[in-house]
């Protein structure tokens, strides 16, 4: 039924590529602090980023857990206005044997918010982390997520994301080394306004523990119109992996 569900979506990603209206752009980056949003590059855009996630104590074995580094790139596919596509790729080493395989390829589709009406939330749906290795990278974790901005009067109380995401249940396990492959995921995001229109801040928690179960917490400043630095903190559900911090740089061109 999974593997059926997952046909649907990709096939899906291939129907809608043939819909809708032209649009203007504006670049913003395809995930929150960990999972995915449902943003997107726009048409003619793309986005650099690069990350590095730094272990702060010990793995609860005692075994020294290593720094994660991640080099990513996207591109924006589709030049309308109620759908948006995006695909591009991660270079990520720090796993161990797994760094003989470090290429992992991503992809979404996107309706803004409110291109059918105010009260029409963003809705996406996509995979990331399609690995090249067989049983060794290819989480192939699937997603559909919905979010909208929520207002009272002139009062911005925020982003707020929801969705429910599913991946390969040979490599998403639990602490104890079962299957662990599917769960909810959800955010909190506002740009802080207030203090500086630069400034944006996000809680984001998803479940499960296997190696994608955290909650997190971070906020970025956006230096130029094109240049931003985020910092944030991971708390694994897995007690047994250590907690990391991390510093992601992005450039939008």
């Amino acid at each position: 039924m999974r593997e059926l569900i997952n046909r649907i979506i990709i096939s899906s990603l291939a129907i809608m590529l043939s819909c809708l209206a032209v649009n203007e752009a504006h670049s913003t980056a395809s995930t929150h602090i960990w999972a995915p949003s449902t943003d997107t590059q726009d048409w003619k855009t793309g986005h650099v980023t690069a990350d590095i996630y730094v272990p702060v104590e010990t793995n609860r074995d005692g075994s020294r857990a290593r720094t994660i580094t991640d080099e990513g790139l996207e591109f924006g596919l589709l030049p309308f206005n109620k759908l948006r596509a995006e695909a591009g790729f991660d270079f990520k080493t720090g796993y161990g044997d797994l760094d003989s395989w470090p290429m992992y390829f991503n992809g979404k589709l996107a309706i803004p918010e409110d291109s059918y009406g105010k009260f029409f939330p963003a809705i996406a749906i996509g995979v990331y982390d399609v690995g090249t290795r067989n049983a060794k990278t290819n989480f192939d974790v699937f997603y559909i997520k919905a979010a909208k901005t929520i207002k009272v009067k002139d009062l911005n109380l925020g982003r707020f994301s929801l969705g429910y995401f599913w991946g390969n249940n040979e490599l998403l396990l639990n602490k104890d080394g079962a299957r662990d492959n599917e769960g909810v995921f959800w955010a909190w995001e506002r740009t802080m306004t207030e203090i500086n229109d630069k400034l944006w801040v996000c809680i984001e928690y998803q479940a499960t523990e296997s190696i994608y179960g955290a909650f997190n917490l971070g906020g970025s400043w956006q230096f130029t119109k094109n240049i931003s630095v985020l910092g944030g903190y991971q708390f694994y559900n897995n007690k047994n992996y250590a907690d990391t911090f991390t510093v992601q740089v992005d450039i939008n061109f």
